[in-house]
């Protein structure tokens, strides 16, 4: 005898599968449906694909009962809802659940990821840390009432290892635990490598060589991108360097990057989300996060 919990469970399954090459178009419709919230995922599968080796992960799809393609979830270093309403969270709940935790966070829009972590606390739990509130900011307008620092500009290659500190720094502060741990940062540095190597890290720094400011730009896509990484030297921290700092970001990514431009940030950061509308932020949603 089949108990109906059971019942369910196996239909939610049923109801979900490993993407593949050949659902690129379709991923990428569902992806495109919200481009500044969805923006870390699709930047990855538009430059790779779906082949889980190169996405580095798998990507789930959910399928409605005309058999269409509704929703996602990336299960990758972190696991990540798109478009998921009520019967899809339980569906990739399952999935997640019966396959084990292998990501290091959740993250995605509040309301499902809310969800999804209810149904997954008790065996994936407990969390390190839950951040069930972050606004999701973005702008398609330069900054108007903050003038642009034009002493950030890109980073060169050959001041990595200016960068690395801060760029450590910042993660040990806004993650808990430093970027160093376990393979002794080689991941992170070769992903902090990637993003001056391709002219998306941005800092002043300087005569001295200290980095005063800095930020990435973290994923693009054509529809928008998201700003990370946003730090400033606590030595320098009230001279509105944020400001000044993230308005010069945002005129090079409107001009160079992309029409709308993202950032999500702690809600109890006061400063920082004040700092974010002074440049012409707004909020647009907000996501959770479910750390491990």
């Amino acid at each position: 005898m089949i108990l109906p919990g059971a019942l369910q469970a196996a239909r939610s399954l049923a109801a979900t599968r490993v993407l593949d090459a050949a659902d690129l178009a379709a991923a990428l419709e569902v992806l495109h449906r919200d481009p500044v919230a969805n923006a870390f995922v699709a930047t990855r599968v538009e430059a790779v694909g779906l082949d889980p080796w190169r996405l580095g992960g798998e990507m789930w799809g959910w399928y409605d009962q005309q058999g269409r393609l509704e929703s996602l979830c990336y299960a990758g270093a972190n696991l990540v809802l798109i478009n998921a309403g009520p019967q899809a969270v339980r569906a990739f709940a399952e999935r997640a659940r019966r396959q084990g935790r292998r990501c290091s966070s959740i993250v995605g829009p509040a309301g499902p990821t809310a969800e999804l972590w209810a149904l997954l606390e008790r065996s994936w739990g407990p969390a390190r840390e839950v951040r069930g509130h972050q606004p999701l900011m973005a702008t398609s307008e330069p900054a108007t009432g903050v003038t642009p620092d034009p002493l950030v500009r890109r980073v060169r290659r050959d001041e990595l290892d200016l960068l690395m500190p801060a760029c450590v720094a910042m993660f040990t502060e806004e993650v808990g635990i430093s970027p160093l741990a376990g393979d002794g940062g080689l991941l992170y540095q070769a992903r902090v490598a990637e993003l001056v190597t391709t002219g998306r890290s941005f800092a002043r720094i300087s005569e001295r060589g200290e980095v005063l400011f800095k930020a990435e730009i973290g994923a693009v896509t054509k529809g928008a991108c998201q700003v990370q990484g946003v730090w400033v030297a606590p030595d320098h921290r009230g001279r509105r360097l944020s400001e000044t700092g993230m308005a010069a970001v945002l005129e090079i990514a409107l001009r160079e990057v992309a029409p709308v431009v993202s950032l999500y940030v702690n809600d109890y950061n006061l400063p920082a989300r004040a700092a974010y509308r002074r440049v012409g932020f707004r909020e647009v949603g907000a996501f959770m996060s479910v750390l491990f």
